[in-house]
């Protein structure tokens, strides 16, 4: 349960306006930043949820591909440009930011990720560093801003994250690939 604390402590200091407001105010830390620690946050929470809706747990998501399901459609509407803008101009859009990703990303990311098979996770892997690679190149190659609330440089080094995200990623891989697996069996 200290996890469950600390993903709490965590989520309350997102909340605060000042802090809320820094992490926004530049746009590769918005996405790369604030947002993954909100997903940190739910994701060090769910053991709190997990033993206090057991059954929820089990009858929803009992081999993990629903959650993952709505990890995914979660996440991927958050990578919408026009989606981190609205975040910054609506205010009902920035408490799902701060409701959806702590509550459909992070609790049952933790929850599905032990469930689902090596196959699925290798699948997710490849299709998130697809989707990295896409959306870096779209930030960096289209010659218009596609956010109003940033600037088309702060775009272009929110591209080059993704771009580098999605060659991390295929870092892991090759190591998961190429590593000695005897030992874990």
């Amino acid at each position: 349960m200290k996890q469950a604390r600390f993903g709490l402590l965590l989520f309350l200091f997102l909340l605060i306006p000042p802090v809320a407001h820094l992490l926004e105010s530049i746009m590769i830390i918005h996405m790369h930043m604030q947002m993954p620690l909100l997903v940190i946050a739910g994701f060090l929470m769910a053991p709190f949820f997990q033993k206090r809706f057991p059954r929820l747990f089990e009858n929803w998501n009992h081999a993990g591909i629903p959650g993952i399901l709505l990890v995914t459609i979660v996440w991927l509407y958050w990578m919408i440009p026009r989606t981190m803008d609205d975040a910054l101009t609506v205010q009902s859009v920035e408490a799902f930011k701060f409701f959806s990703l702590p509550f459909l990303v992070g609790v049952p990311l933790r929850d599905s990720w032990k469930k689902i098979g090596l196959t699925v996770k290798k699948i997710i892997f490849i299709g998130f560093t697809i989707l990295f690679f896409g959306m870096g190149i779209l930030y960096i190659k289209v010659p218009v801003q596609l956010c109003n609330n940033y600037l088309l440089i702060e775009q272009i080094t929110l591209g080059w994250g993704f771009v580098t995200m999605a060659i991390c990623i295929v870092i892991y891989l090759w190591y998961f690939v190429f590593m000695d697996h005897s030992k874990y069996e």
